[in-house]
């Protein structure tokens, strides 16, 4: 796996309906989304949230072929994710060798899991692919202004989180840098066993740090020289305001997370 794989973070411009879509909406949509992916139970339920993310995938403009890329980090959990429950969920037993024993509800169980955590992990990428890191921030902020008044640092708390998806990229590339740097100096990352493996990662880890100190260290300074003192008496570029497609989105997802627990309830 490539380190140019890892898409998280990333966000591909574009004038889609989802891209045009406020930041609160589709946050919003995200946890309807995920709380329906919780609630399906059977082939009706999931073919539904396939068919919903299909529609949202088609109207982002957003490439199959990104997507798919995406997932390639997450091949090993996925695998070892069916495995556990192939051969650990109790039930009618299909197959028996030594001490395995492959079930059909272990199998039922293992695809629904898997294909569970592909459609999560597909609609939070498309969040980032079609949100820019600031609409991103201001969307948190807002949707979390109430807990000022618990005197909870919301701007403080959306700032990191979204400085850390920003950042997510950016050390993507600085680590395949470092690791061309050091294979053109001789180093080997792919052979030997695990413990080798681990112990070659140790010239690259420490560069990397530095690395990272260093920009966050000039992110600081920038930040400072710009004046920066966190949200209190902040005023924005952009306002947000929702319009009648961003009200109909979240209707939308909400009303399909709805549905989708009605439907989990009988089953379906």
């Amino acid at each position: 796996m490539a380190l140019r794989d890892i898409t998280l973070g990333q966000y591909f411009p574009g004038s889609s309906p989802i891209h045009r879509l406020d930041p609160r909406a589709k946050l919003v949509a995200l946890i309807c989304y995920i709380v329906a992916l919780f609630l399906a139970e059977g082939l009706v339920t999931y073919g539904i949230l396939l068919v919903a993310l299909a529609a949202v995938v088609v109207s982002s403009t957003v490439s199959l072929k990104a997507l798919l890329r995406g997932m390639k980090p997450v091949v090993f959990i996925l695998v070892f994710t069916a495995v556990l429950n192939v051969f650990y969920t109790p039930g009618e037993a299909l197959v028996s060798f030594w001490i395995f024993t492959v079930t059909r509800e272990g199998v039922i169980h293992a695809f629904f899991m898997v294909v569970r955590i592909l459609m999560l992990i597909s609609c939070t990428f498309l969040l980032t692919y079609t949100t820019s890191p600031l609409a991103l921030t201001d969307g948190l902020e807002s949707l979390m202004g109430p807990l000022k008044k618990l005197h909870i640092p919301v701007h403080e708390l959306s700032m990191m989180m979204s400085i850390a998806l920003r950042f997510i990229p950016t050390l993507i590339e600085e680590t395949d840098k470092i690791m061309s740097a050091q294979r053109a100096r001789g180093a080997d990352f792919d052979t030997g066993n695990l413990i080798q493996k681990a112990k070659a990662l140790i010239p690259l880890l420490v560069p990397l740090f530095i690395s990272a100190f260093r920009r966050a260290d000039e992110l600081a300074t920038a930040m400072e020289c710009r004046c920066y003192h966190g949200g209190q008496g902040r005023t924005r570029m952009s306002q947000l305001h929702y319009r009648p497609s961003d009200v109909v989105f979240m209707l939308a997802t909400l009303a399909l997370a709805v549905g989708i627990g009605v439907l989990g309830h009988w089953g379906l």
